[in-house]
């Protein structure tokens, strides 16, 4: 079998273990994916700025140990910094700007011996469901150009969902990482409030909503990706203690793993209707749990959307004025109308107008509506819901150039109506591809933890992804 075609047939820890045996070289499988990323990103545009070299050389170095070690990988566009690596957050305000140093958590990924590639695409700071920024185009979806590639972390989706890599850097502030996990049939874990860093010199991201992890195609990858990353350092407001076994070591007996409390909801919150394939992917996935023995109820999540939407809005506004109010020290100067699209400044108008008592009148609500919707669900060690409430939207249906802005933000809520919830309680929640549409799209089905607990939602995750196989699904361009 040829290195191009051990590549695409192995995971992140499959290849690491062929490195580790000395079957295949770090480096042969850094060609590798450079040739798939060669190959592929004319038509797909998931990769936005590439370091080859740089991979070349650490993979030519001794490798530390580690079940991803000698892996290639990338590094989506948006905050997270690697030194000598650009970060643009898919802006021409940023297109000058390199990171200066390294974050810890980019630290983690180089000691676990993780090999980035480059930077994959992003929607302007963020702000999307859907990721085509006007600063670098479109990034389109493999498995449909019809359909949107979904965001923010959708240029590192849509690179792992075509081979360029095993697994990708990816955050999460709404629905970042499992919303286009769905679109594109990956895992996609969102860890709990805490579980990962931002340090050194970075403490919170919206106050602890937005957070870090990866896309991946397989659940031992997203495992082995949260041993290698996770852990708080000192001092920090929301640290987690890491569990007594590596996340990984706990998928080995998923038989084990028996008499969960799973409910699962059968209509948005406020009762109105799932989509129909969205209730048949639940309603699968929730009879596949009570045949591997755990016990399975009907759940009602309820909640009050327009609270929820108002107080999204307005805490990432004026978090987003503050971050471009750093660009004298970023960039050298302040952000002007002609730097950004018009859904970004209107962001930082609306921020700059919110006085310091709304904003803290907003997290104070913001904590008290998170409170409320843990407690009306605690009863469960798991809930299951679609990660998106009906079928994907269509390239445009978020466009940030044209949209009148309280539409867009309309949309864009809309999108993430389950999946932002739980940015705000900070609970895990991962994205499953356990189904699809009727059309052969990729849809994901959402498991939502107690805070701290990935431990259980991996260990779920890998019981499922044993009697519902999704590693034979794959876009036609995979294997071209």
């Amino acid at each position: 079998m040829s290195i191009a075609e051990l590549y695409i047939q192995n995971d992140a820890v499959g290849l690491s273990t062929l490195v580790r045996e000395k079957q295949v070289t770090a480096r042969e499988l850094v060609e590798a994916a450079i040739d798939r990323i060669e190959k592929l990103n004319p038509q797909l545009n998931a990769v936005i700025a590439n370091r080859y070299d740089y991979a070349r050389e650490l993979a030519d170095q001794p490798l530390p140990d580690s079940p991803i070690s000698g892996v290639p990988f990338l590094l989506k566009d948006l905050a997270i910094e690697w030194e000598g690596f650009p970060v643009t957050n898919g802006c021409r305000f940023f297109k000058d700007y390199t990171a200066k140093s390294s974050w810890e958590l980019t630290k983690r990924m180089k000691r676990a011996g993780l090999l980035p590639l480059g930077k994959t695409n992003v929607p302007e700071n963020g702000y999307s469901g859907t990721t085509e920024p006007a600063f670098y185009g479109p990034t389109i979806n493999p498995w449909n150009p019809d359909i949107v590639p979904g965001g923010s972390s959708g240029g590192s989706s849509v690179a792992v969902a075509s081979g360029m890599t095993p697994i990708a850097d990816a955050s999460d502030g709404g629905g970042s990482i499992r919303i286009p996990a769905s679109l594109n049939g990956l895992v996609g874990l969102k860890p709990s409030r805490g579980r990962v860093t931002f340090g050194p010199d970075l403490v919170d991201f919206w106050y602890g909503a937005a957070v870090f992890l990866c896309v991946s195609r397989t659940v031992r990858d997203t495992a082995a990706y949260l041993d290698a990353v996770a852990g708080a350092v000192a001092g920090e407001p929301y640290a987690l203690d890491l569990p007594a076994r590596p996340y990984l070591t706990l998928l080995g007996a998923p038989e084990k793993l028996h008499g969960l409390k799973i409910g699962y909801i059968t209509a948005e919150p406020g009762g109105g209707a799932l989509g129909a394939e969205q209730k048949r992917a639940v309603d699968r996935a929730a009879k596949t749990c009570a045949s591997l023995g755990h016990h399975v109820e009907e759940a009602v999540l309820d909640f009050d959307y327009e609270v929820m939407f108002d107080l999204f809005i307005r805490i990432t506004a004026t978090n987003s004025a503050a971050f471009f109010g750093a660009g004298p020290l970023i960039v050298g100067r302040e952000v002007t109308e002609e730097d950004v699209e018009p859904v970004t400044w209107k962001v930082i108008q609306l921020g700059r107008s919110i006085s310091g008592v709304q904003h803290a009148t907003d997290i104070e609500t913001m904590r008290a509506f998170a409170r409320k919707l843990v407690q009306s669900i605690n009863q469960y060690d798991v809930l299951i819901t679609p990660t998106l409430a009906d079928r994907p939207n269509p390239p445009g249906w978020l466009d940030m150039t044209s949209l009148d802005f309280d539409e867009y933000n309309s949309r864009l809520l809309r999108s993430c109506a389950l999946t932002a919830p739980f940015n705000l309680t900070g609970q895990p929640a991962i994205s499953l591809p356990l189904d699809q549409t009727d059309d052969g799209n990729p849809l994901g089905v959402q498991f939502v933890g107690r805070l701290g607990d990935e431990a259980t939602l991996l260990g779920l995750a890998s019981q499922l992804e044993t009697v519902l196989p999704w590693k034979d699904r794959k876009p036609a361009i995979f294997d071209s």
